[in-house]
C-alpha cells in the first residue's frame, strides 16, 4: 500500500469512522485547502464538521485509487442529510504525510437504477498495476476526444462492445444503453457537455476523471472508469451541480 493511501485511510478512519475532531492535529496541514461545496477552508472547518457528524453517521467504503499524492476514494457516506449519499472524495498528500487539499462530488443514492446495478457495485481491488500507465492514457484519450471534443463516431476506440457495466442511475448497461440515457437527458434539456477535464487519477485498471461542464445546469463530473485488454468496461459516476456560492474561495476544481 502506498504510503499516501495509508494516510488518507488512516486520517479519514478516524476522522469519520470514530468521528474523532483530534484527529485533525495529526493527519490535517495547517494550510489545508478545501474544495468542497460542504465546508469552509481550512483544518478547523474540518474539525467543526466531524464534531458535528451525529451517531447515525457512517461511511460505506468501495474502492480506493492511489496516483502519487492523490488518493480518490468512492464510497457512500449514510447520515450525512436525510439521505445516504454516493461520494467521490480526492484528497492530496502533502510532503508531512497530511491532508493537504481536498475536492469532492456527492450525489443522493438510488434505489431502482435502470441497468439493475448499485452506484458503488462491482471491482474494488487493484489486480493490474502494471497497466496504470496505458490505461491512464487510453482514458485521457478518450476524455478529451469523446468527452470534450463530442466526438461520439470514435466511440467504440475506447468502450467495449461486448460488455460495458453501467453504474450511472439512468443507463442500462451497453452502449444502447448509454445512447438512449442521453437521448432522454437531451429531451429534458440536459445535453452531457463536458468544458474542461482537471484532473485523471489512475491506479491499475481504475482510471477517474475529473471535469467540469454543463447537464442542464454548470457541473462537476467525476467519472470512474475499469480498462480491460485496452477498452473500457464499466463506468461509475457522480454528476453534482456546481453551486451559486461556496464557502471558502478555492472554487470546485
Amino acid at each position: 500500500m502506498s504510503d499516501a493511501k495509508n494516510t488518507v485511510l488512516t486520517a479519514t478512519g478516524e476522522l469519520f469512522g470514530k468521528k474523532d475532531p483530534a484527529a485533525v492535529d495529526h493527519w490535517v496541514a495547517a494550510d489545508y485547502t478545501q474544495h468542497s461545496a460542504l465546508a469552509a477552508d481550512g483544518p478547523e472547518a474540518l474539525r467543526a464538521l466531524v464534531a458535528s457528524l451525529g451517531d447515525d453517521f457512517r461511511y460505506e467504503g468501495a474502492r480506493v485509487i492511489a496516483d502519487g499524492d492523490l488518493v480518490a476514494l468512492h464510497g457512500t457516506y449514510h447520515g450525512f442529510g436525510p439521505d445516504p449519499l454516493v461520494a467521490f472524495d480526492i484528497f492530496r498528500v502533502d510532503a508531512d504525510g497530511r491532508l493537504a487539499e481536498h475536492w469532492d462530488a456527492l450525489t443522493p443514492l438510488v434505489k431502482d437504477t435502470a441497468s439493475g446495478r448499485s452506484q458503488t457495485d462491482g471491482p474494488t481491488e487493484v489486480a493490474e498495476p502494471a497497466r496504470t500507465e496505458a490505461n491512464r492514457a487510453l482514458v485521457t484519450e478518450f476524455a478529451q476526444k469523446v468527452l470534450v471534443g463530442a466526438d461520439y463516431s470514435v466511440l467504440t476506440d475506447y468502450i467495449s462492445t461486448e460488455t460495458y457495466a453501467q453504474h450511472n442511475p439512468e443507463a442500462a448497461d451497453g452502449l444502447d444503453g448509454f445512447g438512449a440515457a442521453a437521448a432522454q437527458w437531451a429531451e429534458q434539456g440536459k445535453n452531457l457537455r463536458y468544458t474542461k477535464v482537471h484532473k485523471v487519477i489512475a491506479e491499475g485498471e481504475f482510471v477517474l476523471t475529473q471535469s467540469e461542464g454543463e447537464f442542464g445546469v454548470p457541473v462537476a463530473y467525476y467519472d470512474l472508469f475499469r480498462v480491460a485488454d485496452g477498452k473500457i468496461v464499466e463506468h461509475w459516476d457522480v454528476i453534482a451541480p456546481v453551486p451559486a456560492e461556496l464557502p471558502h474561495t478555492n472554487g470546485l476544481f
